[in-house]
């Protein structure tokens, strides 16, 4: 198709949705739908308007004039793409003002307890695109091109993917009312809260998936079928709502996955030139999910065109490439990202069986427009050397026939550990100067690798965190130690990564590299955001155990009021699942303001607890 013609893409020409349908609850309407999805979108291509938004569901979804106009552009592969058929892939737009549905406490909770790479996008959009090109003699240009879109802020590519292979080709056979009635049951589900399997019925299917909680084990195995005897027809088990097939999507560049795993830690800025969608999203996605359990932190964009709002800000050459992977079809961006110093240049995918050409490295200086060959155009020297013995690994199952989902396991093994090294010695538990260290969270945080016991000074992060010893009750909780890059690399002769990873290499060199990407602002942000709930919550368990009578015997009014307002704020942080505290703390802590208040002046106690 021809995504330059027309004037553009133009305004939903109807929306489903009457208030009568699908009515809830005043205080939370589509409360249940918003958990999963944000809105459902039809794009079609219209012959004088070009991409135009037919339908959007909810109805009384607002969506902003620029990201109707992304959204309709990345609804549809453009025109180097030649997708015939059926075709997914996804994208992810940012979102435009300020956010527009209050979030809902369950929202939160579900946040909370998932994993951190896992968690609800607060600023971005995901479109989960099922798109169809078919020839139609009706249709003036030849061609039915139509696209239903899933719009979430969950990465849950795996689970929407399978939702949209059950719903879109009845849709394109029998439109709008097939679309509001698994709208309807979408409204329905139970929420997904981190650590459930849930049964979620569609179109007489019932899709039986895991939501991952940060309490799971890294090597815990697809969920087991709940035993439910009256639940007809048997659910269909999703293995994951998440991961990808991550061997089918790196086969090609299985040689540099160690050079690209580098890559995406330093947030390199990084162009991935694929021949469709499918394939350009199926790479951007499983390049992201290199670096779990860590959460990715830079920009990325499974699929990205010219006539995205950010095209301008992604290609100006004033200021160095920002770091972002970019996932592309047009050969265009060849040329106008010339100075990125990477770029993964993808050929057509092979037919499974052996293994394809594996993609050669390259100078940047090879790059040609539009007919450069496939290959990783870069400059860049590992800090690590590679890991052989994985590609030996690979290979040998190929011979052997191994099942993909099996190599793939190897390969995210491999991935995960090589993570997991590198990170512990930043993180876990540690002491100094002898006593219990507050929050101290042992190897639980790493669970697969057999640690070798370590010295004192392991687990820099963790050694950051006061004695617990030194929270005391009646006063301030103790700060924070500042993270100092030099005592961290000092640190790591006696407990850096080579007590847990094979692998030889400029660790150090790595490490300093790090310290300067958005994925180390981002995770010591993150980090130092969860020590300081843990002292709050220490703190406000200190005072629980106290003898509130006697503290407050030689204590005036304000003072006492000063302790109602303090362990009310934090009662209300704790039960918003802000803070790791036990229910029998919170207990304590409604008791303790009961008793404060019920020591003071009858005027104080109606000031303080308003009838």
């Amino acid at each position: 198709m021809d995504q330059g013609s027309g004037a553009g893409p133009h305004r939903a020409r109807g929306c489903l949705g009457a208030p009568s349908c699908g009515a809830r609850a005043p205080g939370a309407p589509w409360a249940r739908f918003s958990a999963w999805l944000e809105c459902v979108c039809v794009v079609t291509f219209d012959l004088e308007l070009g991409q135009a938004l037919e339908l959007v569901y909810p109805s009384d979804f607002q969506l902003t004039d620029k990201e109707k106009s992304s959204i309709c552009y990345l609804s549809f592969p453009d025109s180097h793409s030649g997708c015939l058929g059926d075709t997914q892939f996804c994208f992810r737009i940012r979102q435009c003002g300020g956010q527009r549905r209050p979030w809902h406490t369950d929202d939160r909770h579900c946040d909370s307890g998932a994993p951190v790479s896992l968690q609800r996008e607060p600023a971005h959009y995901f479109g989960y695109v099922y798109f169809r090109q078919v020839k139609d003699s009706s249709v003036k240009r030849g061609y039915f091109q139509k696209s239903l879109v899933l719009v979430s802020r969950l990465p849950f590519v795996r689970l929407f993917q399978a939702l949209l292979s059950l719903v879109a080709p009845e849709y394109f056979d029998k439109l709008a009312p097939c679309l509001e009635a698994v709208c309807n049951e979408i409204d329905q589900w139970p929420a997904p809260v981190p650590g459930q399997t849930l049964n979620l019925p569609v179109m007489g299917v019932v899709l039986q998936v895991h939501i991952p909680s940060s309490a799971d084990k890294p090597e815990s195995g697809p969920p087991k079928q709940c035993s439910h005897k009256n639940l007809l027809p048997a659910p269909v088990v999703l293995t994951s709502v998440h991961e990808l097939d991550l061997f089918r999507c790196f086969r090609p560049v299985l040689a540099h996955v160690q050079l690209l795993w580098e890559l995406m830690l330093l947030g390199e800025p990084l162009l991935v030139l694929a021949p469709s969608p499918a394939v350009s999203s199926e790479m951007v996605l499983a390049l992201t999910s290199c670096l779990q359990p860590l959460k990715f932190c830079c920009d990325y964009r499974p699929y990205f065109t010219v006539h995205d709002s950010e095209f301008k800000e992604f290609t100006t050459r004033t200021q160095a490439p920002p770091s972002v992977v970019l996932g592309v079809t047009n050969p265009f961006f060849i040329k106008t990202l010339q100075h990125w110093p990477h770029v993964l240049r993808i050929g057509e995918p092979k037919m499974p069986g052996d293994l394809p050409k594996q993609i050669k490295l390259k100078k940047p200086s090879r790059l040609k427009t539009l007919d450069t060959k496939p290959g990783l155009y870069t400059a860049y020297t590992t800090y690590l050397h590679r890991d052989k013995a994985l590609l030996r690994r690979l290979l040998k199952g190929l011979q052997r026939k191994r099942p993909s989902d099996v190599q793939t396991a190897v390969l995210r093994q491999h991935l995960l550990e090589l993570t997991q090294s590198f990170i512990i010695p930043l993180v876990g538990p540690g002491r100094r100067g002898g006593g219990r260290r507050a929050g101290g969270a042992g190897s639980r945080l790493w669970p697969r690798l057999r640690l070798t016991p370590l010295p004192p000074q392991e687990h820099y992060m963790a050694s950051l965190m006061p004695l617990q010893k030194s929270i005391t009750p009646w006063k301030t909780p103790p700060q924070i130690h500042p993270f100092r890059q030099d005592d961290f690399l000092r640190s790591l002769e006696r407990s850096g990564p080579q007590l847990t990873c094979l692998l030889k290499g400029d660790w150090l060199g790595l490490y300093r590299r790090f310290f300067k990407s958005p994925h180390f602002d981002g995770w010591y942000r993150q980090r130092h955001k969860e020590m300081a709930q843990k002292l709050e919550a220490l703190h406000l368990e200190a005072i629980c155990e106290a003898n509130l009578e006697i503290w407050m015997q030689d204590k005036s009014e304000v003072e006492v009021v000063d302790l109602v307002l303090k362990l009310r704020e934090r009662l209300v942080r704790a039960q918003g699942h802000q803070l790791p505290v036990k229910e029998a703390t919170l207990k304590r802590a409604r008791l303790y303001i009961e008793t404060v208040v019920g020591s003071l002046p009858k005027d104080l106690q109606v000031v303080l607890c308003p009838p």
